[in-house]
């Protein structure tokens, strides 16, 4: 398996409690919503909101805004994963080759028939092709299997399992 530590994320320092939860809940409700007015929805005073917030951006707990824009507005309809085998010997410049194609959302170190699951967006499937090939040119890369997602069935989330927290 390979054992590689994560490039870009940080892993959160912290485990999140009740009173993180119920940020994140109300952010996700208005994202744009002040420091102050989280805390009068939450009835909490404003240096508790304000200093969890920070505590979650430095722990790396939330995730870039970025993160949050939709592949297809901003013209990648097409979303595919790739299963990677990659020669774990020089993992590190693999993992920097990778990093270096723009249309490589994510990557993971993964169990099974390959090293590395690479989630990638593409304007069309030629554009998937293209991106294959370019990561197959990357440093390290043996093989790829691709599977292309033909409808999101569920989007990703996180709100069902902040609120067991609550």
């Amino acid at each position: 398996m390979l054992n590689i530590h994560p490039t870009t994320a940080k892993e959160p320092l912290t485990v999140l409690d009740r009173t993180d939860a119920r940020i994140l809940l109300a952010l996700d409700d208005d994202p744009q919503a002040t420091v102050v007015a989280l805390a009068e929805r939450l009835t909490l005073a404003r240096n508790t909101v304000q200093s969890r917030i920070r505590r979650m951006e430095a722990d790396g707990v939330l995730a870039p805004v970025s993160v949050r824009a939709r592949h297809a507005a901003a013209g990648y309809p097409v979303l595919a994963f790739l299963t990677l085998a990659i020669d774990q010997a020089d993992a590190e410049r693999t993992l920097a080759d990778i990093a270096e194609v723009p249309e490589v959302c994510e990557a993971h170190a993964i169990t099974g028939d390959g090293d590395l699951l690479v989630r990638v967006i593409a304007r069309d499937t030629p554009d998937l092709h293209r991106i294959t090939l370019e990561l197959l040119r990357c440093h390290g890369v043996a093989r790829s299997s691709t599977a292309i997602a033909m409808v999101e069935s569920i989007p990703f989330r996180m709100a069902p399992a902040l609120r067991r927290t609550l």
